[in-house]
């Protein structure tokens, strides 16, 4: 596998291997996703659970839900891959959450990503403590979480309130895998999966873990292929015999468009190629993957911000020339005036931005670059230019000084050859 990775890497070919993949995989039908009901409980319209592998709730007359169950034979691993829950979805997400006895939930995004949402607030906040769902009649709470640098652990309490019953679910919400691209380094992806392996979460005791991102096809199938990798070559007691490419196209008959782009799958090989190293016997990388982490740093929301730059002089240290220096109620009047002026001609032009069309479709499939773009900044330019703008307010242009200075001149000598000659 090692030789295989370095092979693609000299070569640069990880979009044709990639391409490769994808038109090696199957198109299964998913008729289900497409009826009329059920289109608003799918988050991209292009990303779909396939028929026969598709999550099927009990409660209600409607049992759909987006949401594959992956099922790795061989490794014996189960899991369950779905959309981050839409506001309308969140009572079916931990629906099915009870209904498969889940006992752990990966999550691999954040709830905004690029100024756009990406998963419903599904679990309660620290300030509420507790959320009802009741539409599936389901309650929520948050009984501990522990912050690390990139990642979050949980311990939430489910409870049917049609029962009564109540089961704990662990949380773990990887924090920093920024969406299309790939974690830090596989050293800080190993050590988290690591902690979801060690909590139990996977074994074929419990139910399916449910993983999910935001379509639950990119990250969820990053995470997936490489667990399971790292599990056959465990059980085979041969690496060597495991192909990457041949599981995950095994793992896109369950659900479609598995890891989105290249530089994911690239990523899967040096996750799996540095988790073989633990699987052969060096027991001390476990170790050396927490330090290279960095995991009892501050996350970045926590992270102090830099001290503000001091007020910036919009002169410069240069004085302004001005006809009348001290007359400063003629000033003000200026000024006034030309910012009402200002303020009228930008009223009189400015037209209302037309609405932003809400993410309506997922370039999973494809591996397109997400169209969502960061909102738009104030550059560099354009302080100059304002700060421009405000040195010219109140202050008379040298040529202006001039040409009144002349015809105040010219006055005067046509006023004393008047007075002399006549």
């Amino acid at each position: 596998m090692e030789a295989e990775f370095w092979e693609i890497d000299e070569n640069g070919t990880w979009n044709s291997v990639y391409e490769d993949i994808r038109q090696q995989s199957c198109e299964l039908p998913c008729k289900v996703a497409k009826f009329p009901e059920n289109k608003t409980r799918n988050r991209y319209r292009d990303v779909s659970p396939f028929d026969h592998s598709r999550i099927c709730l009990q409660l209600g007359p409607n049992d759909y839900i987006n949401a594959s169950l992956i099922t790795a034979e061989e490794a014996q691993r189960k899991y369950i891959l779905t959309q981050g829950p839409l506001p309308s979805t969140c009572g079916h997400f931990w629906e099915m959450v009870w209904e498969q006895r889940t006992r752990g939930v990966v999550m691999l995004n954040r709830v905004i990503e690029k100024g756009s949402i990406k998963c419903a607030q599904y679990w309660p906040q620290r300030e509420e403590k507790d959320v009802i769902f009741e539409d599936t009649n389901f309650k929520v709470t948050l009984v501990s979480e522990d912050i690390k640098s990139y990642y979050t652990v949980r311990q939430l309490e489910l409870e049917n309130l049609s029962t009564q019953e109540t089961r704990e679910i662990l949380h773990f919400h990887y924090t920093t895998w920024p969406d299309f691209g790939v974690p830090e380094s596989p050293a800080s992806f190993l050590n988290f999966l690591f902690k979801v392996r060690e909590s139990g979460c996977l074994n074929a005791e419990q139910g399916p873990v449910v993983v999910h991102c935001s379509a639950g096809i990119g990250r969820s199938g990053t995470f997936c292929l490489v667990d399971t990798c790292l599990l056959l070559m465990s059980l085979r007691k041969d690496p060597s015999s495991v192909r990457i490419r041949e599981v995950l196209l095994e793992m896109r008959r369950y659900r479609m468009g598995l890891i989105q782009t290249p530089d994911q799958l690239r990523f899967s090989y040096l996750a799996v190629i540095e988790g073989a190293k633990y699987i052969k016997g060096d027991t001390s990388l476990q170790e050396s993957w927490k330090e290279l982490s960095n995991e009892e740093d501050d996350p970045p929301e926590f992270t102090p911000p830099p001290p503000l730059p001091p007020p910036r002089d919009p002169y410069n240290g240069r004085v302004q020339p001005c006809f009348f220096p001290d007359d400063i109620d003629f000033l003000h009047r200026v000024e006034t005036s030309q910012l009402r002026s200002t303020g009228d001609t930008e009223l009189r032009n400015r037209n209302p931005a037309a609405p932003e069309p809400p993410p309506d479709r997922r370039d999973g499939p494809v591996g397109i670059k997400d169209l969502t773009s960061d909102p738009p900044r104030k550059t560099q330019q354009g302080e100059d230019e304002t700060d421009e703008a405000e040195q010219k307010k109140g202050a008379w242009s040298p040529l202006t000084a001039h040409v009144c200075l002349g015809t105040a001149l010219a006055l005067s000598a046509y006023v004393f050859y008047r007075v002399y000659f006549h």
